[in-house]
């Protein structure tokens, strides 16, 4: 399930600072149960397998500081799969401490922008409103560029 709808439930029972919070700590617990989830369970398998690949032996390296702001980073951008990042992480050198407070750190921007948005939406401003134009007329041209493809 998208984060959003939670986004939104949460905005929703318990207002937009209240959802906010509610929603970075959930974030930031899902992270780490995940994290510690594929650590017992892969980091042997992963450090075996990926030894012969230079750029994902690096990331299976990095520890400290240079983890904490490669995790941080990976959380800023938008496209990078939050469980990809977690899997990695949990399969190399990094830390609980630095996983855990790079990962919440970096998450907290994209969930402002999205509880935001949210927000807006639920409120129906005119941010709201152009949010949903926008959605909409997304979502009309993905679909037509997949009908002309057939």
């Amino acid at each position: 399930m998208p984060s959003a709808f939670i986004t939104a439930l949460n905005i929703n029972l318990f207002g937009f600072v209240g959802g906010v919070v509610v929603s970075i700590i959930g974030e930031a617990l899902g992270a780490l149960v995940s994290f510690g989830l594929y650590r017992l369970g892969f980091q042997k398998f992963i450090q075996k397998k990926s030894i012969n690949h230079p750029n994902i032996h690096r990331l299976l390296e990095v520890e400290g500081r240079e983890a904490f702001i490669l995790i941080f980073s990976l959380r800023l951008l938008p496209f990078v799969p939050s469980g990809l990042v977690t899997f990695f992480a949990s399969s190399g050198k990094v830390s609980w401490l630095v996983f855990a407070s790079a990962s919440t750190l970096g998450k907290i921007p994209a969930l402002l922008i999205e509880a935001y948005s949210i927000y807006a939406v639920l409120e129906w401003s005119l941010p709201g409103k152009i949010i949903l134009v926008a959605l909409a007329i997304g979502l009309l041209f993905s679909t037509w560029r997949l009908q002309r493809k057939k």
